[in-house]
């Protein structure tokens, strides 16, 4: 159910469009990215066009796409984009919306990855992380999976966009790798506990859900990927996984067990233990 005002809110006949903006009970940066969206215009060109008066058709996109955010539903997918890691990426309600956060597991993957190295990417939605590292490291050969056919679509549209060579693979983990075995293994996978409350608050809603939550403890996509992580890394490769606020000791000790060595946990911007990851021995 849309909440009070998703289905009253308009824009009368003559409306400028600093007027609208202003008028929008939403954030301001998100009636700047809905405006800039509906009328084609930058945001430049969003300052310098305050007095432009609305257009019929241009009033009823903008008020369209307000009620459809004002309801809740996230502004990327509205828009059908989101940057990650300076690039715009398309997304689509088949695939998580990219985080800054996760620019933390790109970067460090990009710093492990040797000259001509190899990088997979497990559970890769919109393909962010394999075309970041792509598009950074063009002499790496990256690769990537996902077990749904729909996220692959969307993950190679984003490749395509940018010009990357990212080899997509559609497997459950590693069902599908076979023997490869690679330098750099990175995973943002589903680690919300099932029944959280967060599932059902913000943009969570409207995510696809087997991509947010393992519908168990929160831990079991990460105990099958560093289960099988070593037979398919190269010796000295190394494993990174985002993880829970609160699961860096948790994902630290699945690690040691496994035989990684020179196990540590790296903060977000926020000081969090965002991604944790350990080295095979060579």
């Amino acid at each position: 159910m849309n909440p009070a005002g998703a289905d009253d809110f308009d824009i009368a006949p003559g409306a400028t469009l600093g007027d609208t903006m202003r008028a929008a009970p939403l954030e301001p940066v998100d009636v700047r990215i809905l405006a800039g969206h509906a009328l084609g215009l930058s945001r430049t060109q969003l300052i310098t066009r305050t007095g432009q008066v609305l257009s019929a058709d241009d009033a009823a996109r903008l008020a369209g796409l307000v009620r459809r955010r004002i309801a809740g539903e996230p502004v990327a997918y509205i828009v059908g984009e989101r940057e990650f890691y300076g690039l715009a990426l398309h997304v689509s309600p088949a695939v998580l919306i990219p985080r800054p956060d996760t620019e933390l597991l790109v970067e460090l993957a990009i710093e492990r990855l040797p000259r001509g190295g190899s990088l997979l990417d497990m559970g890769t939605g919109s393909g962010a992380i394999p075309v970041a590292a792509a598009h950074a490291r063009p002499d790496a050969a990256v690769a990537a999976l996902d077990v749904s056919a729909a996220a692959l679509e969307v993950a190679r549209r984003n490749a395509r966009r940018h010009g990357v060579r990212v080899d997509f693979l559609r497997s459950d983990w590693f069902a599908a790798v076979g023997g490869r075995r690679f330098d750099v293994i990175a995973s943002n996978p589903p680690y919300i506990v099932a029944g959280d409350a967060h599932l059902s608050q913000g943009d969570l809603r409207f995510e696809p859900v087997d991509a947010l939550t393992d519908h168990g403890d929160g831990l079991s996509a990460l105990r099958t990927i560093v289960s099988g992580a070593p037979d398919h890394l190269r010796p000295g490769g190394w494993l990174l996984l985002e993880h829970g606020y609160d699961q860096a000791d948790a994902v630290r000790g699945l690690l040691a067990a496994r035989g990684f060595g020179g196990v540590r946990s790296w903060r977000d911007l926020a000081g969090i233990e965002r991604v944790s990851g350990g080295r095979l021995p060579a």
